[in-house]
């Protein structure tokens, strides 16, 4: 997968993506948590998030207190132990990495601690949410860093026909 064309194409098509999101946003099709659905696995069907992992390389979760709690325990480290190595206070008071890529992807872009791994990491890219339309803003962002979202916003323009 060539990151660097995806990347360009996704910046092209902003605009377009933009106008086509905020369409749902004010008249929802019926069967649109449907298609979502069905959208969503037709593309993971086809795209290998361990031939990318780009998301773990260029972009850090958010770390809630029960995320902090399950990874420390996992890697037998005290709660405030575990934050002060690898965590840091954002700008929005929340904890996220202190360095990127993640310090838990491994070589060969999987995850060392992906059973336990944050919810932020196991919802992402929120592509098989429900009422897709109020994560508009996070899905713009989310098609500029994963193919499989730039990928699931063409598709379901497609599938509904735009």
């Amino acid at each position: 997968m060539d990151l660097e064309d995806y990347k360009r194409k996704a910046f092209q098509k902003q605009k377009e993506h933009k106008k086509f999101l905020d369409g749902l946003k004010k008249k929802p099709p019926k069967n649109l948590d449907y298609v979502v659905q069905e959208t969503h696995e037709e593309v993971f069907e086809e795209i290998d998030c361990l031939q990318c992992a780009n998301c773990c390389k260029t972009t850090g979760p958010l770390y809630t207190e029960k995320d902090i709690e399950r990874i420390a325990k996992h890697l037998r480290m005290k709660p405030a132990d575990f934050e002060t190595k690898f965590l840091r206070i954002d700008e929005d008071n929340d904890k996220v990495l202190q360095n990127l890529p993640c310090f838990f992807l491994s070589n060969d872009n999987t995850c060392s601690i992906y059973e336990v791994r944050p919810k932020a990491c196991r919802e992402y890219p929120h592509t098989d949410r429900k009422k897709i339309y109020q994560i508009n803003h996070l899905m713009m962002k989310n098609t500029l860093i994963c193919p499989a979202a730039f990928e699931f916003v063409e598709r379901i323009m497609k599938n509904l026909g735009k």
